[in-house]
């Protein structure tokens, strides 16, 4: 595809190599981070240039991508006399890669709409590592239209991009994926630990099971780390945490019954008061080790 001029802001674990997917891609890249130290890391690393300010990177772009932590952080990015939709031209798009509420990205979509830009609420599945390796799933909420315009150059560091409805709608499909993990995690943490009580091979039991129905992602990505009692991978405890409140607060409103889910989140905030906020979320079988 030609070369476009883009703008990503926030380049934490995630928007980093994203970003660099980009610049790699051949299209003119321009950053901006909070820390204009991390900013000047990604230049020296991946070319392109870095912004003082959000305003500055997105005024000239066609596509603005963001990932930030938190709902308060979308609107601070994207809203207000600062915010990155103040500057954007007219026909440009936005895309908001953050796992927030649907409530945040429908308000994020109006005010776009109001200035005549694009707004897609494209949440992301992978990790870091599907990130580095441009692997990632993308789920996304918004206009056909707008996403049509978006989708060639969100490729270039995903598997999937897939269009799953109207504004929000990204948002409940990455709900919907973290209330899965929820579950299948805490089930592969007491598999594992029932298998070391009862003095098994943990290791051997999980290459067994894993060529059955038991098979899943996290058992062949974290099993054996959980066996090995190693929790430095990945998606930390205390950003499961915000997503599973966006998700129960959603459910709050839509009447879907999530006990497994709200006793999970429960059991990741013991995982916080032993120390793990920063472990990763297959930590779960550090409770029942205890």
């Amino acid at each position: 595809m030609a070369s476009q001029t883009l703008a990503f802001l926030g380049l934490g674990v995630m928007g980093f190599p994203m970003a660099g997917h980009l610049a790699g891609a051949g299209h003119r890249v321009t950053v901006h981070n909070r820390n204009a130290a991390r900013a000047a890391q990604w230049v020296e690393k991946h070319g392109g240039k870095a912004a003082p300010t959000r305003t500055a990177a997105v005024a000239d772009a066609d596509i603005v991508m963001m990932c930030v932590g938190n709902d308060d952080d979308v609107r601070a990015v994207t809203l207000g006399a600062d915010g990155a939709l103040a500057a954007m031209k007219k026909g440009a798009i936005l895309v908001d890669h953050t796992t927030a509420s649907a409530q945040v990205a429908r308000e994020v979509h109006a005010a776009a709409a109001a200035r005549g830009i694009g707004f897609l609420d494209a949440p992301v599945s992978g990790g870091q590592a599907g990130a580095e390796n441009g692997k990632l799933t993308i789920m996304v909420g918004g206009d056909a239209g707008t996403f049509a315009g978006a989708e060639p150059t969100l490729a270039h560091y995903a598997r999937a991009v897939t269009l799953m409805g109207g504004p929000g709608s990204g948002q409940l499909t990455k709900m919907v994926n973290q209330i899965c993990i929820a579950g299948l995690v805490q089930a592969l943490a007491e598999g594992v630990n029932f298998a070391m009580r009862a003095g098994l091979d943990a290791e051997r039991v999980l290459d067994v099971i894993g060529k059955g129905a038991a098979q899943s992602w996290q058992m062949d990505n974290r099993g054996k780390t959980m066996a090995a009692d190693k929790f430095d991978f990945g998606f930390a405890v205390d950003w499961m945490r915000k997503d599973l409140a966006i998700c129960l607060a959603e459910s709050r409103s839509n009447g879907a019954a999530l006990p497994v889910t709200a006793l999970v989140d429960q059991f990741y905030s013991e995982v916080e008061k032993m120390g793990g906020k920063r472990w990763d979320t297959s930590s779960l079988l550090a409770r029942l080790d205890r």
